[in-house]
């Protein structure tokens, strides 16, 4: 009797076992009409997976890359910028390699020249109490000279440098873009019948014209023709002079 209802335990057990195996292999497919069976939705969605997912990478990547080119152009650019914009003009023929570094040096040079100015007196007055105000008189008169004059001196040095040149090709006259005390840009037009050699020990003096110095580095101007008329040999005016 024992062994009996153990056997049957065993063959329900094994029935059971069997139905749910067969529901679960047939349960991501679907009965067709010709009698095939083809794959549910679900198990669709499972195989195609991947590519959603690869769909998914590539919108992420076009978005990131549409947000990168906004962000661009809300960047600020220093120089680069500037020259693009010229670009457009085409009148633009020669610029200053280093004119960028030139105006951050001189902004430089000006912001300590107004701290000392301003602060030179009221520290030396305020930090040296022993002294009479002769004496600090004197040391804040010392800063406030040597501040002035090595910025004085910077602007001596580097104002016959040429930060832009626009010509047009035929034209007698062109104009060259200077920068002044404050480190900003001032255009001005000069003649080509106006430039004469620059008889002086300056340093970085191509052409002198109207009582004035410039500088065009000559290994930076593509345009030789132009580069001829802008350094004159000494000898040219020398002998149109003797000829008077």
């Amino acid at each position: 009797m024992g062994r009996s209802s153990l056997i049957h335990l065993i063959r329900s057990q094994s029935r059971r076992l069997s139905s749910s195996s067969s529901s679960s292999f047939t349960s991501g497919y679907g009965r067709s009409v010709a009698g095939t069976w083809s794959p549910s939705p679900s198990v669709i969605s499972k195989v195609r997976f991947p590519e959603a997912q690869s769909l998914y990478r590539r919108s992420w990547a076009s978005s990131r890359a549409a947000q990168d080119g906004n962000d661009d152009e809300h960047k600020i650019s220093i120089g680069p910028q500037d020259k693009k914009e010229d670009n457009n003009d085409g009148s633009v023929v020669y610029y200053g390699p280093i004119s960028s570094t030139i105006k951050k040096v001189k902004l430089l040079s000006l912001s300590t020249c107004c701290l000392s100015v301003s602060l030179g007196p009221v520290i030396t007055f305020m930090t040296s109490p022993g002294l009479n105000v002769i004496m600090k008189g004197a040391v804040a008169s010392t800063v406030i000279f040597l501040s002035a004059s090595t910025t004085a001196a910077l602007h001596w040095f580097v104002s016959p440098y040429v930060h832009k040149l626009r010509w047009q090709p035929g034209s007698d006259t062109f104009e060259v873009e200077m920068m002044t005390w404050l480190a900003t840009f001032a255009p001005k037009m000069l003649k080509f019948s106006d430039i004469r050699y620059p008889d002086t020990q300056r340093p970085f003096v191509s052409f002198k014209a109207e009582g004035e110095y410039y500088f065009v580095d000559a290994e930076r101007c593509t345009n030789k023709a132009l580069l001829a008329r802008l350094t004159p040999p000494k000898d040219a005016h020398d002998s149109a002079f003797k000829n008077l």
